[in-house]
């Protein structure tokens, strides 16, 4: 049984990858989705103080970037690097997408291990040459089962996700034992239940591989543009198979034994539902056969949906995220679309759905809670956040609602991936923090000028700005730049260090922020949205 990336813990980093995206157009809502939850997972564990590694990167080989590239005039290499340089680096730049490497399949760190590896296999009898005739789809670069074909009203099977005409290929190619792994697939899914996520997801796999599997080919020899088999270079590797191995290449594989040791196997794979096979029965075979480590967890994330149709360019349904965040700003995107859809499931994005989050969650519950305390500790305090000395059950409800938010966010969100679960355990709190105010009236006990009611206003006062310490260690994975402007707001810059540098679980400690900290009402974290856009 092969080992799994939990069961290498220790001094391991904690490798968390995206899909390798496929550079055919410019990057859409659907693409930053993934790498979005993934910055905010590595970011979560990064502040629990692990050591982390998070990957991305782009698939530049196959027959749909060859055909794009034509028909855009260009040769291959200079449409990947047209597409990489100009389209998908700057938008995760732009994102805050805190990424420790971007890996792109042309290089040769990559290359030259993918030709190693499959030579490995194909010396162990892995792989066989032989003939093989089917249904093909140029969008997914994959054969299909005709089962899994639909067909059009003139009859024309099509492939279910692209929605296109198949084509049919024959050609020899070099094969990959795969069907030889199913039964050990089966037994490492029974061993390993949490491998593939969500569990609609885990049965799907299941069931798929209980029909039985063919073996995989890993040559095409109809077209050039892919990295050559190292015995036969009439052939090319296999896109996904090349795809596939940056999870390994990018970490060191043959390269550097250290790096690979102390990150490989990933973690957390996060996928599209779409690919799903593909890393969840293919890349664990290929590992598997080499004997090499399997990954902790495969999961995948739903599609994203317009107009009932899965989110793409093939059915120009594809919103570029800067029409967004143009808007609305970078760090409500990031939070927007985890906080909305549950990670696993597909979802429905509308300009209206946005607006309406943004006003009330964001504007109103957290921005506006956020200037009122810092405008009260201006007013009454002179900007110098006083020390809390009259404690009382409300005060209590308030440390342990925060205690509870941070225990549930840090398990949704750092074990359980369950993204909108542990935002919506932040937010909770959040919530129960202006009933606070609302309920203890600092505006009214302001007036009472006595020791006591100098010590209660102090009290909730600095309640309030306590809890949203708390609150921007939280949101800081999710929303990195409004929380550091609320840190630095609150004076905890100087007096407790880097924002980034906040544990998540001890953001339950109370009593962090110490009195006499210089509290400034700085800009309003999240403005009120102008002519909001329609569809």
């Amino acid at each position: 049984m092969a080992a799994t990336g939990s069961e290498k813990q220790g001094t391991k980093a904690y490798y968390v990858s995206t899909p390798i995206y496929y550079v055919n157009d410019a990057p859409h809502l659907g693409h930053a989705y993934t790498t979005v939850a993934g910055d905010v997972l590595t970011r979560w564990h990064r502040q629990r103080g692990e050591k982390v590694w998070y990957l991305t990167g782009t698939d530049e080989h196959g027959q749909k970037i060859m055909r794009t590239a034509e028909a855009n005039g260009v040769t291959p290499q200079e449409w990947c690097d047209k597409l990489v340089e100009e389209a998908w680096k700057p938008l995760w730049e732009h994102l805050g997408i805190a990424n420790d490497d971007f890996i792109r399949t042309t290089q040769k760190r990559h290359t030259d291990r993918v030709q190693e590896f499959v030579q490995d296999l194909y010396d162990k009898d892995e792989i066989y040459k032989g003939g093989y005739e089917g249904p093909y789809c140029v969008g997914c670069e994959e054969y299909k089962l005709p089962g899994d074909l639909i067909e059009a009203e003139d009859g024309t099977k099509l492939c279910p996700i692209h929605k296109k005409p198949v084509e049919i290929l024959k050609e020899e190619n070099y094969f990959f034992k795969l069907s030889e792994y199913g039964p050990k697939l089966l037994e490492f899914y029974e061993a390993n239940p949490g491998f593939i996520q969500p569990e609609s997801a885990r049965n799907e796999v299941v069931n798929f591989v209980k029909q039985g599997l063919q073996d995989l080919s890993i040559s095409r020899s109809t077209f050039d543009w892919g990295i050559p088999i190292p015995w036969d270079d009439k052939h090319v590797i296999y896109v996904w198979v090349d795809a596939l191995l940056n999870y390994a290449t990018a970490v060191g594989y043959n390269e550097n034994p250290a790096k690979f040791e102390e990150t490989f196997p990933a973690n957390v794979h996060l996928v599209g539902k779409d690919i799903l096979r593909f890393h969840a029965v293919i890349w664990p075979a290929m590992l598997m056969a080499q004997g090499l480590p399997v990954p902790g967890r495969v999961a995948a994330n739903g599609w994203l949906m317009v107009g009932g149709e899965k989110m793409s360019k093939s059915n120009l349904t594809g919103i570029k995220p800067q029409d967004l965040t143009s808007h609305f700003g970078v760090d409500a995107y990031r939070w927007y679309f985890l906080r909305a859809i549950a990670f696993g499931s597909d979802g429905s994005f509308s300009w209206e759905d946005f607006t309406a989050r943004y006003t009330s969650e964001l504007a109103n519950d957290y921005g506006n809670l956020a200037s009122r305390v810092a405008a009260m500790v201006g007013k009454y305090f002179g900007g110098a956040l006083p020390a809390a000395t009259a404690d009382g059950d409300a005060e209590k409800a308030i440390h342990e609602g925060l205690a509870k938010a941070v225990a549930t966010a840090d398990a949704k969100i750092g074990e359980e991936l369950d993204f909108q679960g542990g935002i919506l355990a932040i937010f909770d709190f959040v919530k129960q923090v202006n009933g606070y105010i609302t309920e203890q009236e600092p505006w009214k006990v302001a007036k009472d000028e006595s020791e006591e009611g100098r010590a209660r206003l102090a009290t909730i006062l600095y309640t309030a700005a306590e809890s949203l310490r708390a609150v921007a260690v939280l949101l800081n994975p999710i929303m990195p730049e409004t929380s550091q402007a609320l840190w630095a707001s609150l004076g905890a810059e100087a007096s407790l260090g880097a924002l980034a540098a906040q544990p998540v679980q001890s953001s339950a400690t109370w009593g962090q922020l110490p009195a006499g900290a210089t509290v400034t009402k700085g800009a309003v974290l999240f403005p009120r949205l102008e002519d909001p856009k329609k569809d």
